[in-house]
């Protein structure tokens, strides 16, 4: 399966220092394009990354609804995250499970994401939401299936 032009652009060509360009949907959404890496490793991602206020409940803390959307869209390029070519097939989120500890606020908070196991097609990532001080407040795990390449 080929690559669509628009996603080359919105995750292999993002400004320095972003996760990702504009482009697509759920990222513009969610601001995405103002994700900046913090650090960035073979499998490993830290993001500091706005809280928008259309994902926010009345209390002003992220809509819980809306944590899958950040979750997913980072567990996807921590696959590919310090590896230069980022080269692989078309990435399927099979599974997420999230736990809440703490209310996600405001204006910004840390991502951290890891894959946690690769075993043929079959990857496994762990993603944490921290407040900018540090507090775990949310964790879940994402299972992802990496598409045969075409031809």
């Amino acid at each position: 399966m080929s690559i669509p032009d628009y996603a080359r652009a919105i995750w292999r060509n993002p400004e320095p220092g972003r996760l990702m360009g504009p482009g697509h949907p759920a990222g513009d959404f969610l601001n995405g394009p103002d994700w900046r890496v913090l650090e960035e490793s073979p499998g490993r991602l830290l993001l500091d990354v706005p809280l928008v206020p259309a994902a926010m409940n009345f209390r002003n803390q992220l809509f819980g609804g809306f944590a899958p959307t950040y979750v997913d869209l980072v567990a996807l390029r921590t696959v590919s995250a310090g590896a230069r070519d980022r080269a692989h097939g078309w990435l399927v989120t099979l599974n997420f499970h999230i736990e809440f500890f703490e209310p996600v606020e405001g204006p910004r908070f840390l991502i951290e994401s890891v894959v946690g196991n690769r075993r043929g097609r079959t990857i496994f990532v762990e993603t944490r939401f921290k407040s900018t001080e540090g507090k775990l407040l949310l964790f879940s795990t994402t299972t992802l299936l990496e598409q045969e390449r075409a031809g």
